[in-house]
């Protein structure tokens, strides 16, 4: 007879120690979390948890950089599904992006509120939230000028105030057809782009 623990091994104590500091990072904050709750959390102590991780601050980048790279690979599965098209991936992108805004309003975007968390400018979490972010804004931009945007620097930062606007706003009550809206926006700035590309 196979038990619950075979059928299911426990993971890597590196592995649960940043699971179970993202789940506590995103309830109550990351300043709010000591080390002890997350070696508790992930079933381990202090000395395992610092033995994989020198410091909480690159505990905190670790987990930083995992959202980043989950982040980043859904763009490169957009830009598989709609290889050569720019409008289609700009179209999925908002299609994607409103549906993860669904599981934010409980918590908020973890990267915001890193972001906000972590006024230091040489933390090395927020260098890497920031990176992305820059490395987002320039896939946005390049898509633009593929689209044929006729400004494709304005329409990018539109595109991306969008994101950012959707982001800050999906937890605020009686706002509940940001993830609508959001595309809604979107197909509409692609729509008048096409518009005054016939016209010229």
């Amino acid at each position: 007879m196979t038990t619950k623990s075979q059928a299911q091994p426990l993971l890597p104590p590196r592995e649960r120690i940043l699971a179970a500091a993202g789940e506590l990072f995103q309830k109550q904050g990351i300043r709010g979390v000591g080390v002890e709750a997350i070696a508790e959390a992930a079933g381990t102590n202090k000395m395992t948890l610092y033995r994989h991780f020198a410091s909480k601050d690159e505990l905190i980048a670790e987990w930083v950089r995992g959202i980043v790279a989950r982040k980043e690979a859904v763009w490169e599965d957009i830009s598989a599904k709609h290889p050569g098209d720019a409008v289609g991936q700009l179209e999925d992108w908002s299609r994607r992006f409103a549906s993860k805004l669904a599981e934010m309003e409980g918590r908020g975007s973890a990267l915001a509120n890193a972001l906000a968390e972590l006024p230091e400018r040489d933390h090395p979490a927020r260098r890497i939230i920031e990176a992305h972010k820059l490395r987002e804004h320039k896939r946005v931009l390049k898509l633009c000028e593929q689209a044929g945007f006729q400004d494709p620097a304005l329409a990018a930062n539109m595109f991306y105030l969008l994101l950012e606007g959707a982001t800050s706003c999906v937890q605020c009550k009686g706002l509940k057809r940001i993830g609508e809206d959001l595309v809604e926006l979107v197909d509409r700035m692609i729509a008048n782009s096409r518009n005054q590309s016939r016209r010229l």
